[in-house]
Order: structure tokens, then C-alpha cells, then sequence
């Protein structure tokens, strides 16, 4: 009876009905069929939820219902997981499960998503997926991904440039989405010129749901991650509004730039390279050969500083006495910030440390030479860092500094065009 009580516990008691079980519930005009499932600890006891056979869940209120036939008992108990064995003749792709949503299922009691499924379990749910590879599967660990850090995108690194260089086709990554796109960029970064696709996908609901998106961002994934023919580090998740329209986005070009609708992640100042739509494959670009490189390490004596109005500039000093190595500014629009800030930021700079602009503006690129404020921090020193996005800047710096680059080594580099990350730039090799 998880989650029911008063009058709808009192209800089921009656018939003798409990959750998992396959029952028809009677009203005064129709009724529904359907497994009954559990209901969070603080929903009301005036209704009870069904599953229907096509996946939909529905809430009956309790004084509408005649009565309860239960057709079978525990039927969802008594429901077989599928098991899968390699399949000769297909490629093979590596399945990491990192956690997030995509790995999640919904917790009846407290209505909180929690990381409890591994990723065997959403290799389970998705029986399309035997169709197209032979998956091997690797639950790497399970967290959300707001406690991603620079060290797990190191291990994760090292996961996928492995399983490449073992063989696989391509490798497929499921992440919680709300740090997606960092660890995204983490990748494009750790694993130079990947010999195959090495795709990040997540779900903006839940895979239990019946309008998660998990399943069809997995399947595109996995379509993907089959192609000899392709290189790169990318996000798959939903393009617009269609139902079965997924885009494939460029690592270091990404963003989600909404809390929850399925198309929230976009390129940004691009079209995404790569599009699928069923079975369908479009390919817009062209890709990058040569030997494939790993450099896993990162550092934490980066920071991502979003400006404000107001802001108090001995945040600087802050940042600088516990040791911070690299300063990236969100600035407002062109890149600038408060003059107040200034001196601080000049004394960051002579003190060693690197202060990268980029905007808070989510398209177009950072031009400091427009008004005084911008080029005063041009003389000061800071480092304009043209379209970059804030979050694969911060990627970047953590990045380098993890590679041991520091000082002017580190300007430079910050200012090249290592992965594609700044647009309209040759790429350095």
C-alpha cells in the first residue's frame, strides 16, 4: 500500500487490491486497466494511480469507483527484466553510466528522482537498443550531476579513451543533465582527436515516466556511437518540440538553457553537426583525423565568477589568497565589469593570476575594445576570450592548468584554438 492512506488505503483494503497488481477499476461511466502504483508519501488519499497498457499513468478519484477487479496479483513484480547477450556482427558500443535522471527513477515516498537505477537497468528498459550494437555496459559510478567534479571528468576520460582504444566503435555516456555540458567539454579537452563518437546523453525526465525522453535520447545516441565514420565529443538530447527530432551537439559549443523542457540544451552561434530522426543520420560536418591523445588532468584552482552590479571587488583578493590560478569573468554584455573591480583585478594579474572575460550573453562574442571600460581591462590585463562560452572557458582553464600550464604559457593558450571551442578560428594542433 506504499503511499496510500485514509480513504484510499480503506479502498483497496476492500477489494483487496495492492500495488503491482494487474486490476480493472470500475466507474459509474467506464473504467481503466492497468497495474496500480505506488504514490508519494504526501499525496492526497483521495485518489489512486493506475498504469495503463500503453504507458500512460492516470489518477481515478476513490468516490468515482464502483469497484476493483484485480486480474492479477503482483503482475509487475512478476515481469521478466530481458537479458542481453553480445551480438556478433553488430558494432560494439561502451555504455558508462555516471548517473543523473537518465539513470533515475522516481522515489514513491518522498516524490524526490534519485540516482537508484544502474545503468544495466536502463540498458533493460531499452530493448530497441539490441538492434543496433553489441553493448557492453559499465555502471562507472552514480551521482548527480551537480556533484560532478574535475577529477570524476578525469576518470571519466580515461573510461572512454580506453574502451576506444579497446576496440569499440564509439562510446555513450549517461550524465545528469544540469552539468551536462561541462563534462562535455571536460571530454573535448581530455581526449585529443577520439578515434570514434563519444557521446554524453541525459533525460530531462525521469525513465519511469511515461514522457521521459530517455529512451529516444539513448537510442539516437547509440545510433550514433555505431558510425565508424564519426569523430568527436558530443551531446545528444532533443531538438525542438518533435517528439523523435534529436540533435547532436559539439562538446565545447553546447548549453542548457532551460530547467526542463526537452530541447534544453542548444549550440551556441551554431547549428548542431549532427541531427537523427529514426533511423535517419544527418551529417553536416566533416571531421578531424589524427593520433588519438589522452590528457585526463585537471585542476581545481579554477573560477567561474559571474559579475554583478554591486559586486564587492575583495572577492578578487579572496579568490586569489586561497590560491586560484585562473579567474573566469561572466561579464555583462561586451565583457565588462563594475570600475571598481579594476584595480583588483590588476593586482590578480601581476600577482600571477589568470583573469579570462567572457559574457554573460549566451550568443555573440566578448569585444573589449569598444568602450573605456572594456579596454581598460585590456590594459590591466585581462584576457579576452571572444566567444568562448563561460562554462567551457572554466573547462578550459581547469584544463590547462591541470596540464601545468601557467603564466603567459597559460594566456596563450587560453587565447587558441585547441577544440573548436572558439568559432571562426583555425583549431592549433
Amino acid at each position: 500500500m506504499q503511499g496510500y492512506r485514509g480513504r484510499g488505503k480503506a479502498l483497496l483494503e476492500r477489494f483487496g487490491a495492492e500495488v503491482g497488481d494487474l486490476v480493472r477499476v470500475v466507474k459509474e461511466e467506464g473504467g481503466f486497466e492497468g497495474i496500480l502504483m505506488p504514490r508519494y508519501e504526501f499525496a492526497d488519499e483521495d485518489h489512486i494511480v493506475v498504469k495503463l497498457r500503453n504507458g500512460y499513468n492516470v489518477g481515478i478519484r476513490v468516490a468515482e469507483i464502483r469497484s476493483i477487479e484485480v486480474l492479477e496479483k503482483q503482475e509487475m513484480a512478476k515481469r521478466e527484466r530481458p537479458t542481453f547477450e553480445g551480438i556478433e556482427g553488430l558494432p560494439r558500443v561502451k555504455l558508462i553510466g555516471t548517473g543523473g535522471t537518465i539513470a533515475s527513477r522516481v522515489d514513491y515516498r518522498t516524490g524526490g528522482v534519485s540516482p537508484a537505477m544502474t545503468a544495466e537497468d536502463l540498458y533493460a528498459l531499452v530493448p530497441e537498443l539490441r538492434e543496433l550494437a553489441d553493448l557492453s555496459v559499465k555502471n562507472l559510478f552514480n551521482v548527480y550531476s551537480e556533484n560532478m567534479t574535475p577529477e570524476l571528468w578525469g576518470k571519466i576520460a580515461i573510461e572512454a579513451y580506453n574502451s576506444l582504444k579497446e576496440g569499440f566503435t564509439g562510446v555513450v555516456i549517461a550524465h545528469g543533465t544540469d552539468t551536462m555540458h561541462f563534462t562535455s567539454a571536460a571530454l573535448s579537452f581530455a581526449i585529443e582527436n577520439p578515434s570514434g563518437p563519444v557521446i554524453l546523453v541525459g533525460a530531462q525526465r525521469s525513465s519511469d515516466r511515461p514522457s521521459s525522453d530517455a529512451a529516444v535520447n539513448l537510442i539516437a545516441a547509440v545510433r550514433v556511437a555505431t558510425r565508424k565514420d564519426i569523430r568527436g565529443v558530443f551531446l545528444s538530447m532533443h531538438y525542438g518540440l518533435d517528439d523523435d527530432l534529436i540533435a547532436l551537439h559539439r562538446g565545447v559549443r553546447v548549453r542548457k538553457n532551460h530547467t526542463s523542457r526537452r530541447d534544453a540544451f542548444q549550440s551556441i552561434d551554431e547549428e548542431p553537426p549532427i541531427m537523427v530522426k529514426g533511423d535517419r543520420v544527418l551529417i553536416r560536418v566533416s571531421f578531424q583525423e589524427g593520433e588519438m591523445k589522452l590528457y585526463p588532468n585537471f585542476s581545481d584552482r579554477a573560477f567561474l565568477l559571474k559579475f554583478f552590479p554591486g559586486m564587492e571587488p575583495d572577492i578578487i583578493d579572496y579568490l586569489v589568497e586561497r590560491g586560484y590560478k585562473a579567474i573566469i569573468l561572466e561579464g555583462t554584455g561586451l565583457g565588462h565589469v563594475s570600475s571598481a573591480m579594476i584595480p583588483k583585478l590588476k593586482e590578480a594579474v601581476e600577482r600571477g593570476v589568470f583573469v579570462g572575460m567572457t559574457s554573460q550573453c549566451i550568443w555573440g562574442s566578448v569585444r573589449m575594445t569598444v568602450y573605456e571600460t572594456g579596454r581598460e581591462l585590456l590594459r590591466v590585463g585581462v584576457t579576452p576570450l571572444e566567444g568562448i562560452t563561460p562554462e567551457t572557458a572554466f573547462v578550459k582553464a581547469s584544463w590547462l592548468l591541470g596540464q601545468g600550464y601557467e603564466g603567459e604559457e597559460l594566456a596563450e593558450a587560453m587565447r587558441a584554438n585547441l577544440r573548436g571551442e572558439i568559432l571562426g578560428r583555425r583549431m592549433v594542433s
